[in-house]
């Protein structure tokens, strides 16, 4: 995505805004993230609103100008908008799209008639992980949850049995995968090429989800054995649908921007010279835009019409989509304009300075920083952006495959140990009825699983990259 990043690049080069020394520089980012820790946790107060005031403390603890603050701050704000903005919106939508038409039912529906006894723990992270491509988590959670809940009551399951793995799908599909918020903005800070970090994303996702999801889930329903609990079982999306579009076209619409995204990175290695006629037909409709563009409009076709959706239907949903999504778009707004301010008073050069005499590996402390903010504030989205503003420097000379790796240990961070200070835990905790312990005990050790894999993984890959 580095045509994306020009802006930002540009900004990054730029001088910084205050002469501050190391040591003020490293007390201000602390404060900093502090205060939003503080205003996020102890005030309740909207991510939004949270990094905005954390931002302009950060350039006041720094010693900077409060007008250059501000100008950093925008600056950011505009340029992670402008990057990622259209694609969580294109994203939004296919994902509204494949809800409504039903196609989402069709896809579990059709994995669930063939699976049953030991595979359906298997079925279950397969469902997840194709549906997570396009929904934000939240979304996954609310569509899936009805799933799970019938499935463990007609087949008898034990609940954290299927619910471990679906829970699994959705959440490495939502830290290690683009078109995913979190993902987009670490990819747009450090520069990394899209396509080379979804393709390298799927290598870690598989093995970390197979681990969190149908492995752990064995010991997680010897650990909490509870039915499914009888009032949270919702009405399914569908049900009042005369028509629905097929398993295969469901799945080749939901596919086909990871395809096209594939196609671009591996013509971008294998041929690699930019005059190239393929290469270049390849890096217009591999692009994000375009290739989730193309999902959007093959999807209104596919999933909408076959739904036997009218014109206004369709354009209703469409316009349904993006309304839930303005608050994620201001958060990621504003976590570019905190991460531009980090760079714009130095702390960029700071964490090069340290780093030098550091011996523990750029994708170790990337990881460890996300693990950190994630762990005080409760937000992968806030750990991502904030962690990629911070080792973004570090980025510099380094190949594609280690700047994909890169945004991939900041995900797998950013995913460590939900608690109570995270939205995700109390959604999780409420539709399956557990208590605070009971989704400690699943649900939070699933999400360090996660994260913990996910990290080795990424150390291997690039011991051969």
């Amino acid at each position: 995505m580095t045509s994306l990043s020009v802006e930002i690049l540009a900004a990054d080069a730029a001088e910084p805004i205050t002469s501050a020394g190391n040591a003020q520089l490293g007390i201000a980012v602390l404060a900093g993230i502090a205060v939003i820790v503080l205003l996020i946790t102890k005030f309740k107060l909207h991510a939004f609103l949270a990094l905005t005031i954390g931002s302009l403390a950060l350039g006041a603890f720094a010693g900077a100008p409060l007008a250059d603050t501000i100008k950093s701050f925008t600056a950011g704000l505009g340029s992670t908008v402008a990057g990622v903005g259209v694609l969580i919106a294109l994203g939004a939508i296919l994902g509204k799209l494949l809800a409504d038409s039903g196609g989402a039912d069709q896809i579990v529906d059709t994995i669930l008639a063939r699976a049953g006894g030991r595979a359906m723990p298997w079925a279950m992270v397969l469902i997840a992980s194709v549906i997570g491509l396009p929904l934000f988590f939240e979304v996954g959670i609310v569509l899936l949850i009805p799933v799970v809940l019938l499935v463990a009551k007609r087949g008898n399951y034990s609940l954290m049995r299927i619910g471990v793995p679906a829970l699994a799908g959705l959440s490495v599909m939502h830290g290690l995968i683009p078109p995913h918020p979190g993902p987009l903005v670490a990819i747009d800070a450090v520069g990394a090429n899209l396509g080379v970090t979804l393709a390298l994303g799927l290598v870690v996702a598989i093995p970390t989800v197979i681990i969190a999801g149908p492995l752990f889930s064995r010991y997680a329903a010897r650990w909490v054995d509870i039915p499914a609990p009888e009032n949270m079982i919702p009405t399914r999306p569908s049900e009042d649908l005369e028509k629905r579009p097929g398993f295969g076209v469901t799945v080749a619409t939901v596919l086909l921007p990871v395809v096209l995204m594939l196609v671009k990175a591996l013509v971008d290695i294998v041929v690699d010279d930019p005059e190239n006629g393929v290469q270049k037909v390849t890096d217009v409709i591999g692009s994000p835009l375009i290739a989730l563009l193309a999902a959007v409009i093959v999807a209104l076709f596919t999933l909408g019409r076959a739904a036997g959706f009218t014109k206004e239907r369709l354009s209703s949903t469409v316009e349904k989509s993006l309304a839930p999504i303005a608050g994620v778009l201001l958060i990621v707004g504003a976590g570019g304009g905190f991460k531009q301010t980090l760079i714009d008073i130095g702390v960029g050069q700071m964490i090069l300075d340290f780093s030098k005499s550091w011996a523990i590996p750029t994708l170790l402390l990337a990881w460890l920083i996300a693990v950190a903010i994630r762990l005080a504030t409760g937000s992968a989205t806030v750990a991502t952006i904030s962690a990629a503003g911070l080792v973004a420097p570090l980025a510099e000379g380094m190949s594609t495959g280690e700047t994909a790796l890169l945004v991939l240990a900041i995900g797998a961070g950013s995913l460590f140990f939900s608690h109570v200070n995270d939205a995700g835990f109390w959604l999780v905790k409420e539709y399956f009825g557990m208590n605070v312990g009971q989704t400690i005990k699943t649900w939070s050790v699933m999400e360090t699983i996660i994260s913990v894999v996910g990290i080795v993984f990424v150390l291997l890959l690039s011991l051969v990259l």
